[in-house]
């Protein structure tokens, strides 16, 4: 066989093709929907991003156009493996110019696709007078309904040379859910009421709606809307949901991930895994309290304790505060020793914490004491003055983010697993009846232990070994 010449190899490249399709199934049906808005999504891992990577490039060589993708936060456009990564593998294929300061692609024909977030509702507003042919949202559910619906005002464009539309991807959420629940009302047509799951029959089915009297009306038909209401201009919606089983490419890739949503603590587990919409957080939902398990006695082989405090500072009454000291030993099973709770004033909740932290330098491993700092100028100088007191321990204070549902989430996971155990002691009753009965949701009575065992947990997580004496502790 005789060498190709130069000519020949370079006919080989020129027939190179790089096909770049979605895949089978709900992918493909959401990128060849042509309603003005649809909404992907029911469950992680089922290409959804993806999905909207592809929908936002079809026109790239309309250069009198673009579009916007919208998340909430810069930093979920920025994570690690993210949007922006994802556009960076793909776009550059189509000729796409990357502009890491504006976070943005452009084509050699103008059109350009931009990243951008709002964080806060008010940021809407910057999008006055805007005109977008394309809008995206990724992950709906975390964005405000006043959000979505001024965006819908600024989805037009008088020189697109199509007809502009919204396009979104979500996840579940229940109606009750305080920033989500409105896209839950949005999608219901499509949910089946009695389990939260997707009716199969309806994913893709076009609806039509318009507002009347503010309130969202739908048919089957912009012929059935515009008959019952006159004068109403319709738009339509579809709903298409999707699993991970939906995404092969996902799974070939990490074959592991069905095991980390498997791993889930039952509410996000359903969501995430089971794309369920009407499953939400109730006592024994998110810690079941037959999931612990008991020691008669303190473990001697934790190598080092965390004690983490959630603070209040109202005598005999109001909210409580609680400091628990928690570890993890070396078969990989979390312990909670002890649990000292009460409705202290400050002063005398800083005299437990000072007289607690020198009861357990006695326990002769490491041990560190962190002190929950809530947010605002307030809670910066509680948690500051309470570091101050404890001169010669290790004390540091958490900047709290995120809800307590989502603070709580990896510590439910191990409580589901099986994974935690309590030490006897008259404290015990209290801690286990608290977190059963948490929710995570304006309803519960007292989370401050919860709040201080989960955020106990979280600490140790990050803690790394140190040396002493050249051996880890």
């Amino acid at each position: 066989m005789t060498p190709a010449t130069a000519s020949e190899l370079d006919a080989d490249l020129e027939r190179e093709v790089v096909r770049i399709e979605p895949q089978p199934g709900p992918q493909t049906a959401f990128l060849e929907t042509t309603a003005d808005v649809a909404i992907f999504g029911g469950a992680a891992g089922g290409g959804k991003t993806y999905g909207l990577l592809l929908e936002c490039l079809r026109p790239f060589k309309i250069g009198a156009a673009g579009a916007v993708i919208f998340r909430r936060t810069y930093a979920q456009i920025a994570a690690e493996g993210g949007m922006w990564d994802d556009a960076g593998e793909l776009y550059p294929q189509f000729g796409g110019d990357a502009n890491q300061t504006e976070m943005s692609y452009t084509f050699d024909s103008g059109y350009s696709i931009k990243f951008s977030h709002l964080q806060h509702d008010k940021d809407r507003l910057q999008w006055k007078g805007a005109q977008i042919p394309i809008i995206a949202f990724d992950q709906l559910e975390d964005f405000t309904e006043s959000q979505f619906w001024y965006l819908f005002s600024r989805n037009r464009s008088a020189r697109a040379g199509f007809r502009p539309y919204i396009r979104a991807t979500c996840n579940p959420v229940p109606e009750t859910d305080k920033v989500g629940g409105w896209l839950a009302k949005l999608v219901a047509w499509w949910i089946d009421p009695e389990t939260g799951y997707a009716i199969p029959d309806r994913a893709g089915a076009v609806r039509w709606f318009a507002r009347v009297n503010e309130e969202l009306v739908f048919a089957d038909s912009r012929e059935e809307l515009v008959a019952l209401h006159p004068k109403s201009l319709p738009k339509s919606l579809t709903f298409i949901p999707s699993k991970l089983q939906d995404n092969p490419a996902l799974t070939a890739a990490d074959p592991d991930y069905l095991a980390n949503l498997e791993a889930l603590p039952l509410v996000e587990r359903e969501r995430l895994l089971g794309g369920n919409w009407k499953i939400k957080p109730t006592a024994g939902a998110v810690f079941n309290r037959a999931n612990f398990g008991s020691l008669p006695a303190m473990p001697t082989d934790v190598p080092r304790w965390v004690r983490y405090w959630d603070k209040a500072g109202t005598a005999g009454g109001g909210k409580y505060s609680a400091g628990v000291l928690v570890g993890q030993r070396p078969n990989g099973r979390l312990v909670y020793a002890d649990v000292t709770r009460d409705q202290w004033s400050s002063y005398a909740r800083n005299k437990v914490m000072l007289q607690k932290a020198a009861a357990d330098k006695d326990l002769g491993v490491p041990v560190t004491t962190w002190v929950e700092q809530e947010p605002g100028s307030g809670g910066k100088e509680s948690a500051e003055i309470s570091v101050q007191d404890f001169v010669g321990y290790d004390v540091r204070i958490d900047k709290v983010t995120g809800s307590k549902y989502d603070r709580a989430q990896p510590l439910a996971a191990q409580v589901e697993a099986g994974n935690v155990d309590v030490v006897a002691g008259p404290w015990n009753e209290a801690f286990l009846e608290e977190h059963h009965q948490f929710t995570g949701t304006d309803s519960d009575a007292y989370t401050d232990q919860v709040d201080a065992a989960a955020g106990g947990v979280n600490k140790l997580k990050l803690e790394k070994p140190r040396r002493k004496g050249g051996a880890l502790w």
